[in-house]
């Protein structure tokens, strides 16, 4: 019985080792086989067909809506009053830097070209690769500053009026262009006297862009005070808020107003007087051109500081005339 039961369970054992191992065989050998799996991979297809003919469909619209905005951006950018910003400037070590400063602002203003005079007798290689690269609209001009009225060093900044030939020059180019392109035409744009070392905030250059004669707003950290503005009431310049002489027919800073292109071209002998008083440069050029009962207060009713009359500190230089007493200075053919 013992026996029987033992020949039994052997004969399972071997049954089940024998199917295993067929089992093991079969599986190894499908390992090498393709799978047709056509039919799961299907709908797959199907799928990823629809969503690259959908992603198709829709760049066809975008193309499409993009081809018929263009035209309005580029009539909706033209449209735009021009701004002329005359900008003289002179050789010193802060030059580059504060040119590249104030292109890097420009470049965010549409509808704006920048006229750059030089204080000297010759267009340098420094601004003119500049403005190359700057990717503005710009006119290079250059014109020296007389002898008699530079300043000499250790004068203060006050005693003489700077770039007053510079925009002056500017002006005539402006008259002059302006007249050969567009002779009979409607002469629309503003004209700014934008200094180097000034800073700007995009909004200024959006304010003034709808001058009729001439506009003014506040000035930021200019005469010795937090800011100096025009006051007005009911819509009207009634007075200047300003700490020296107040008296002068329109106390203000260069920076602090605009005029009409077609008021400049109006009056071709509107100019700086460079032998104007201390502080009665911007009148000399204001005076011919407008009362102050016409001019038009911007800024939020000249309540808001959007132009700061800053001034870069000029360089201290003691280690590098140290070391090139040494012969050991900087390299002179890189630009700074």
């Amino acid at each position: 019985m013992a026996t029987r039961m033992r020949l039994k369970l052997k004969t399972v054992f071997v049954l089940y080792f024998m199917v295993s191992l067929l089992g093991l065989v079969y599986a190894l050998m499908q390992l090498g086989q393709r799978c047709d799996c056509t039919e799961h991979d299907l709908p797959k297809d199907r799928t990823i067909s629809r969503l690259r003919g959908e992603l198709h469909r829709l760049q066809e619209q975008m193309r499409k809506s993009e081809a018929t905005k263009q035209p309005n951006k580029v009539q909706a950018k033209t449209s735009l009053t021009a701004i002329f910003v005359i900008t003289p400037t002179y050789a010193r070590l802060v030059q580059k830097a504060e040119l590249t400063r104030l292109s890097h602002t420009f470049l965010h203003v549409p509808q704006l070209h920048w006229v750059v005079i030089e204080d000297s007798p010759h267009r340098t290689p420094l601004v003119t690769d500049l403005l190359a690269k700057s990717g503005l609209t710009y006119t290079h001009l250059h014109m020296p500053t007389a002898k008699d009225r530079k300043l000499q060093e250790g004068d203060p900044s006050w005693l003489k009026p700077r770039g007053v030939e510079q925009r002056n020059e500017g002006l005539r180019w402006l008259r002059e262009d302006r007249r050969a392109q567009q002779e009979g035409q409607d002469q629309q744009g503003v004209v700014y006297f934008a200094d180097d070392d000034n800073t700007y905030s995009l909004q200024i250059f959006e304010e003034m862009r709808s001058t009729q004669r001439v506009s003014v707003w506040p000035v930021g950290l200019v005469g010795g005070m937090k800011y100096e503005r025009p006051v007005v009431e009911g819509g009207k310049v009634i007075r200047f808020h300003t700490g020296w002489r107040p008296s002068r027919p329109f106390p203000m800073d260069m920076a602090g107003f605009a005029v009409s292109l077609k008021l400049v071209l109006a009056n071709p002998d509107a100019c700086f007087d460079g032998d104007a008083p201390m502080g009665f440069l911007e009148s000399s050029f204001l005076q011919g051109l407008v009362t102050m009962d016409e001019l038009e207060p911007k800024a939020d009713n000249c309540s808001k500081v959007l132009v700061w009359h800053t001034r870069t500190e000029k360089p201290k230089m003691k280690r590098e005339e140290a070391l090139q007493a040494q012969g050991l200075g900087s390299d002179p053919d890189v630009e700074v």
